[in-house]
């Protein structure tokens, strides 16, 4: 019989050197696959210091596994990217109860996004989970009550439609559900319009009407898409808001950036979208 790799003795030597905080970021970064640096302090640490010595620390005892993408000479040197290593995965593991083994960690699957096409959207996507983390660390009266990564929304709603994510957001009394779209330029406009159908038929099919919110990456691109929105026949059944991002906007998306599809007015936050839409019905979930 072979010898485990990680025995109890080990693992349990190994959760006295890994405080609360660091067993929440390694299961953040499983759950979605790759966070960078700035991402990880934005959610979990004070400065970028703290943050840049506690993941040496773990890169070193095994715990992550780092990488950085390669730029184009004129955009310098990107951020260090991280994804769970096998410590990691044996740490889940033990506290999901399961055994390794059956885990189904393996080391090449994990650093295949390093060569993803789909790693700039990853990143993206997860930049904006990040964001609003660290929102609601500094806004007492403010947190993420769920946040559902692109694989988990696909075993939920995968039949029906693959949002980017999906989150549920309170600030002071106001909650808002929203599927992410989240996009990054590349695709056509048409064809990120008609991801509107398969949202209305999974309203058709559950009853519940949750909102989706596009984020986009400039003005223009915002101006063209509404403009198909407003055109598109599932424009009447669900609701929809746009934003993007601005270079100085210290509150990123939990802040005044949001405009419904059908408003002209100044834009609200993200938690006030719960009250341009009242009497929406949230998703059932809890985690």
């Amino acid at each position: 019989m072979a010898t485990p790799r990680f025995t109890p003795r080990m693992l349990g030597e190994l959760a006295i050197r890994l405080t609360e905080r660091d067993r929440h970021l390694i299961r953040r970064i499983g759950e979605y696959r790759v966070l960078t640096s700035p991402q990880v302090t934005e959610m979990f640490f004070g400065t970028d210091d703290a943050a840049r010595r506690r993941l040496l620390t773990l890169t070193r005892m095994g715990v992550l596994e780092r990488f950085r993408p390669n730029l184009p000479p004129a955009m310098g040197t990107a951020p260090y990217h991280y994804v769970i290593g096998e410590t990691a995965a044996a740490v889940l593991a033990s506290e999901d109860g399961v055994d390794l083994a059956d885990y189904g960690y393996r080391r090449d699957r994990v650093l295949s996004i390093a060569f993803s096409q789909k790693l700039a959207h990853t990143v993206g996507t997860n930049g904006f989970a990040a964001s609003l983390y660290g929102s609601a660390r500094r806004d007492p009266d403010a947190e993420v009550l769920t946040w559902w990564p692109e694989a988990r929304c696909a075993a939920e709603w995968g039949h029906t439609v693959r949002p980017d994510a999906y989150c549920r957001w309170r600030q002071g009394d106001n909650i808002m559900d929203f599927f992410l779209e989240y996009d990054t330029g590349t695709e056509p406009l048409d064809r990120v319009v008609r991801k509107l159908d398969r949202y209305a038929a999974l309203t058709e099919a559950t009853r519940i009407v949750t909102p989706v919110l596009f984020w986009v990456q400039g003005e223009r691109r915002e101006i063209n898409l509404r403009k198909k929105l407003k055109h598109h026949p599932a424009h009447m059944f669900v609701p929809i808001a746009t934003a993007y991002p601005a270079v100085l906007d210290s509150e990123g998306p939990a802040g005044r950036r949001w405009a419904p599809s059908d408003y002209e007015g100044p834009p609200v936050r993200l938690a006030e979208l719960a009250t341009y839409w009242p009497g929406l019905g949230p998703q059932p979930t809890t985690g």
